[in-house]
C-alpha cells in the first residue's frame, strides 16, 4: 500500500482539474491492478468524476449548484465565516469527499470523457488537504 499527501491553493469556487495528479501518484506506485482511494480533509469542498472535454459542462454544473444551494439563503443560521459558508457545507453533503477509483494496466481506469476534480465551494482561495491512498498488486 503507497499512500500520498496532495495540498493545493484554490482560486476560490470553481472545479479543478486533478487527473493529472493523482494518475501520476498511480503511476509511481508501479501497482498494476487495485484501488485509488482519493480522500478531502476539509467540509467545503468536494471530490467528483465529471466531463473533462468541454469546459461549459462545469460552468454548468456550477450554475445548477447556484440554484440548488444559494448563497445567503435566510434559512441558514451558521453564517460565522459569510454568506457562502453554510451552503458550501451542504453542497459537501451532496458532492462526497472521497472517490474510489480502480487501477488497471498501472493506470487509473477512468472512462473516455472523465476527468478528477476537486470542487471548491467557497468563494475565496482555501488551502486544500487530500490523501491518496493506493493499493493493489
Amino acid at each position: 500500500m503507497n499512500q500520498f499527501k496532495l495540498e493545493m491553493t484554490t482560486k476560490g469556487r470553481g472545479l479543478i482539474n486533478i487527473t493529472n495528479e493523482i494518475a501520476t501518484m498511480v503511476t509511481q506506485t508501479k501497482i498494476t491492478t487495485g484501488l485509488c482511494h482519493v480522500f478531502l480533509h476539509h467540509t467545503s469542498a468536494s471530490l467528483t468524476l465529471c466531463e473533462n472535454t468541454d469546459p461549459l459542462v462545469l460552468k454548468d454544473l456550477e450554475a445548477f449548484m447556484q440554484r440548488f444551494v444559494p448563497d445567503g439563503d435566510p434559512i441558514y443560521q451558521h453564517i460565522y465565516e459569510g454568506p457562502d459558508d453554510m451552503p458550501s457545507h451542504v453542497r459537501s453533503v451532496f458532492i462526497q469527499p472521497y472517490l474510489l477509483l480502480p487501477i488497471t494496466n498501472k493506470k487509473i481506469a477512468l472512462g473516455t470523457w472523465q476527468g478528477i476534480y476537486l470542487w471548491e465551494h467557497r468563494l475565496d482561495s482555501h488551502q486544500r488537504k487530500l490523501t491518496v491512498t493506493v493499493q493493489g498488486e
